[in-house]
């Protein structure tokens, strides 16, 4: 009997030994197994994870993997319900797009006093303010031409306003839009002009710096007009000429065509950057590129601004426009295209308006960078000043 339960005994140790699944006391042993496998991967020596392991590894990073797939279909979503929403909202609120336009509320630079214009490096110039309507105060900066620097120093608004007066041109400056009279490269073009010997008077519209009132395609021109009202009474015989940049190009062409009508027009209009009208640019302009195939692009983007009463059209203005015309334009200007300024050009050329007065028509080539506002920095702008503004008789130059 002792002979035939041996064999039982000795197989029972063999299946605890190897942890047979039929034995109840496997646990142990592999409870033990694992505190040597754990003691060996902490020694650097431990044999591969087993299957297990590896599986629930797997999973894990399909889990992670799969949450990172959903946050981003989230996402994209909201990203595709946002660019749905836009055309709407610009549709239903027409404002938006008149602040688009505008961007007046972008003021840049920042935290400049622009009561204290020599902060900019121009020490020969004066701050002050006019009222073209109640209720309407617009900032003013005068700069005096370089040779009177030192005379400049200390001097007070009515010293300014009588040396409009003197043997100097003027050039009144509209700016275009966003930031202030005070911008960088503004600042810069006043000093290239006032060393040529220009008096240059520019001011910021009703709505932007610190000018009081609410923007407006027909206040702009007001505020243009009023300003050289203003310097008209004051600089008597001296030539008075008309510089826009950009939007200020609209304004612009909008004052010099009322000039025209009442038959005092300036001695001579300069277009920097120009467009055709504002409808053309908003849809040649780079931040309509999401947008410009989108269905109903002409409804939900450009009537708005028509409804807005913003039109600033130039191509229409240049045909009851009587005087010289220079307009400058760069190849590489990423925010109003080249092809509009050079269509605006032809529209002129060929105005009946013009026959008896120069037009001219003066590319920057994209190699020289100047972009959108950047032509001060041409040091064939002086000599083409000169030439320009320099004759008497009537030319047409191509």
């Amino acid at each position: 009997m002792r002979k035939r339960t041996e064999p039982v005994a000795l197989e029972q140790e063999r299946l605890v030994a190897l942890g047979s699944p039929s034995s109840g006391v496997t646990a142990p042993v592999l409870d033990a197994d694992c505190r040597l496998k754990r003691n060996l991967r902490l020694a650097g020596k431990a044999p591969a994870e087993p299957r297990c392991a590896a599986d629930a590894g797997m999973k894990r990073a399909l889990s992670r993997r799969k949450g990172m797939w959903f946050q981003l279909r989230k996402i994209l979503l909201c990203i595709l319900g946002l660019y749905i929403a836009i055309p709407f909202l610009i549709r239903l609120c027409p404002g938006i797009q008149a602040k688009l336009i505008f961007l007046n509320f972008v003021r840049v630079p920042y935290f400049i006093d622009l009561k204290k214009p020599q902060d900019q490096g121009l020490n020969h110039t004066c701050n002050y303010y006019l009222q073209p309507e109640e209720d309407v105060t617009i900032g003013v900066w005068h700069t005096v031409p370089t040779v009177w620097w030192k005379t400049a120093q200390g001097k007070d608004q009515m010293w300014y306003e009588d040396a409009l007066a003197s043997s100097h041109p003027v050039i009144l400056y509209l700016h275009g839009n966003a930031g202030t009279r005070g911008g960088d490269h503004r600042v810069e073009l006043y000093k290239v002009l006032s060393s040529l010997g220009y008096h240059v008077v520019t001011f910021d519209y009703r709505g932007w710096g610190d000018s009081i009132g609410t923007p407006s395609e027909s206040g702009m021109t007001y505020d243009a007009l009023h300003v050289f009202d203003w310097i008209k009474a004051r600089s008597g015989d001296n030539p008075v000429y008309i510089w826009g940049h950009s939007l200020g190009t609209g304004v612009a062409t909008n004052l010099v065509r009322r000039l025209c009508e009442r038959e005092t027009p300036p001695d001579a209009l300069i277009l920097e950057s120009p467009f055709t009208n504002i409808r053309e640019e908003a849809k040649s302009h780079p931040f309509s590129v999401v947008y410009r195939f989108f269905p109903g692009f002409d409804w939900f983007f450009l009537d708005p601004i028509t409804n807005s009463g913003i039109k600033f059209a130039n191509d229409e203005n240049v045909k009851h426009i009587s005087c010289s015309l220079l307009i400058l334009h760069a190849e590489d200007d990423p925010v109003v295209p080249f092809h509009l300024g050079r269509k605006l050009y032809n529209i002129a050329a060929l105005s009946r308006s013009f026959r008896d007065f120069k037009v001219q028509f003066m590319p920057f080539h994209s190699d020289l960078g100047y972009r959108h506002k950047y032509i001060y920095k041409s040091p064939e702008l002086p000599r083409i000043l000169r030439e320009f503004l320099g004759k008497s008789e009537p030319e047409l130059q191509h």
